[in-house]
């Protein structure tokens, strides 16, 4: 099975450790996975606020580079999300009817990562080792349009040495929201800071979710509050093994919760 890794342009600029790290999660259980240089961004920047004909290159471009692979794999439910309910309507409303074709075919085998672990490879337990309070966000667009259910839970409940705590009205929204968080911000900041409040409720040392851009909103309002919270993507906890904490302590530091610390953060918003 050829597996393309689609980074995204937010992972890629601004937390790298992301994608590397769901390369070191696949390529674990035996999986080549490819990067193709060619890639760009999803387009959902301008989908989202209505540019469709803007994005129609974007959307070209994706499948020009994504279609040839079996699988296509993301840690993001936001971009996934916006491949696959977005990509064809866009190059159908630009009257590309054949685009809309390819845009459907090459969508159909994009996958946010827990989807493709947990129902393409069919593995729960990746060989983790993450020994701190942990706590879950499940993004909106991973539930509610990706619709990825329970499956990131059920990978951190395999991990072994976490402490795995529930978030209290975890489904409801951060706040962040893409532009919503610089159209809206007043708004914005009252959601992420609900969502912060019960972070700290859980007495969680990390706040994990699948999607940076969430992280982001959330981690820095956990940094203003000076709380204490790391926040870490999904991947990067399944990419920790024994040895790294094994390493830590022979340094004789204390384990390090994430290998990218979002800390320094400050709110989007």
């Amino acid at each position: 099975m050829r597996v393309a890794l689609f980074a995204t342009c937010f992972n890629d600029s601004m937390w790298p450790e992301t994608p590397k790290a769901v390369v070191t999660i696949l390529e674990r259980l035996g999986v080549t996975v490819e990067f193709p240089l060619e890639q760009t961004c999803c387009g959902q920047m301008f989908t989202n606020t209505g540019y469709a004909r803007e994005a129609l290159p974007l959307v070209e471009r994706f499948a020009d580079v994504f279609g040839e692979y079996d699988a296509v794999v993301a840690p993001s439910g936001s971009c996934v999300g916006s491949v696959r309910h977005q990509h064809a309507t866009v190059a159908s409303g630009c009257d590309r009817p054949a685009l809309a074709d390819r845009a459907r075919t090459t969508a159909g085998k994009v996958f946010e990562l827990s989807e493709l672990l947990v129902d393409v490879l069919g593995v729960t337990d990746v060989g983790a080792t993450f020994p701190h309070r942990v706590t879950y966000h499940p993004t909106c667009h991973s539930l509610r349009m990706l619709r990825v259910a329970d499956k990131p839970l059920r990978l951190l409940r395999e991990v072994r040495g976490i402490d795995l705590v529930d978030l209290p009205s975890a489904e409801e929204c951060c706040g962040f929201g893409g532009t919503f968080a610089m159209k809206n911000s007043d708004t914005s900041v009252a959601m992420g800071s609900d969502k912060a409040h019960h972070v700290r409720e859980t007495r969680a040392e990390v706040l994990v979710a699948g999607d940076n851009s969430c992280l982001a909103h959330v981690g820095g309002l956990l940094t203003r509050q000076r709380s204490g919270v790391r926040v870490m993507h999904l991947a990067e906890v399944l990419a920790s093994t024994e040895r790294d904490f094994a390493v830590d302590n022979e340094l004789g530091d204390p384990p390090a919760a994430t290998t990218t610390q979002h800390t320094d953060t400050e709110a989007t918003t």
